[in-house]
């Protein structure tokens, strides 16, 4: 089924989602550059209900300065879904939304049914610099193939800095302890993906989320970037799949694993 757009009041912000499926609520929240579908989103929807939310201060959204923490950023997005009629979910972030995730799932545990973190950005390197550059640099450092993905059509430069700014005031500290020491807290299940070849935030800070979380499985996908679920979807979909289907049975949590081809 196509994706639907809808938007939704909640929080003094007025929210643009994308819908699709039916089943069990699997909710977006995009990276830094913005809402987009994936072939990812396609493939999830044939088994969950998949809503994609964007963050307000991106896309045609005014300017967020409303805003003032990503804890206040979680506490919208699910008060979002609360006044879509959403009442647990899972929650897949994706790169800046990982850390939104994170923060949803503090905010509102009991809402919460598992986490998928996709090259979450939530716990970076030390001296950890943010570049994009010009959209076929962007896209170099996003996925293992650019070659293989369609470039998108160019952003409005109004867009672009707006939605700039609002990461550059929320995104934090590279390691923000006062999150890290509260990751314990976590009940939810959590999946952490990140492709052997990010090239935006390396692989082995999939290992502290492992460390921190309580009930966490980190996977390596093989041949893939930042952007999972545009080099690998059906990899990433059936990895999502399987991960929900078989809660703590998920056969591949004793340790960190590649996902092969």
């Amino acid at each position: 089924m196509p994706f639907t757009e809808e938007f939704v009041d909640a929080d003094g912000f007025r929210i643009r989602y994308l819908h699709s499926g039916v089943g069990d609520a699997l909710v977006h929240i995009h990276g830094a550059g913005g809402m987009r579908l994936t072939p990812a989103h396609e493939l999830l929807s044939q088994n969950f209900r998949v809503i994609a939310l964007e963050v307000p201060g991106f896309g045609q959204s005014p300017a967020n300065e409303r805003t003032k923490s990503m804890a206040d950023l979680g506490r919208t997005m699910n008060q979002a879904l609360a006044s879509i009629g959403v009442e647990r979910y899972v929650v897949w972030g994706t790169s800046f939304g990982g850390k939104v995730a994170l923060f949803m799932a503090l905010d509102k545990p009991g809402a919460i049914e598992a986490l998928v973190l996709e090259s979450p950005a939530a716990i970076r390197p030390e001296g950890h610099v943010r570049h994009r550059g010009t959209p076929e640099q962007h896209a170099n450092l996003l996925f293992a193939h650019p070659e293989r993905q369609p470039l998108p059509p160019p952003l409005d430069p109004a867009i672009l800095k707006k939605q700039e700014a609002l990461v550059a005031r929320l995104r934090g500290p590279n390691r923000d302890p006062a999150l890290e020491d509260r990751l314990g807290e976590i009940e939810a299940h959590t999946l952490v993906l990140f492709g052997t070849d990010d090239k935006m935030i390396p692989s082995e800070m999939g290992g502290i989320y492992k460390e921190k979380l309580r009930n966490c499985n980190f996977i390596l996908v093989y041949d893939a970037g930042h952007a999972i679920g545009s080099d690998r979807p059906e990899a990433f979909s059936s990895l999502v799949s399987d991960f929900l289907a078989r809660g703590e049975r998920f056969v591949v949590s004793a340790r960190p694993s590649v996902i092969q081809p």
